[in-house]
């Protein structure tokens, strides 16, 4: 298990800005991408595209 901490695409969570808990999980690229992702997603809550950012 020591070995997936260290992966290089680890799982990480995107969170949605607007702030109602609506949440996708995908995997990222630590080596080209170390800063935190913020991606513009559809948030079924609102039913419309908002930013979804990075949390760890």
């Amino acid at each position: 298990m020591a070995a997936r901490r260290q992966d290089q695409r680890p799982i990480i969570t995107l969170r949605s800005a607007a702030g109602t808990g609506a949440s996708y999980v995908t995997r990222k690229n630590r080596r080209t991408t170390p800063e935190r992702l913020v991606l513009r997603k559809y948030d079924p809550v609102l039913r419309r595209h908002v930013e979804f950012k990075e949390s760890r």
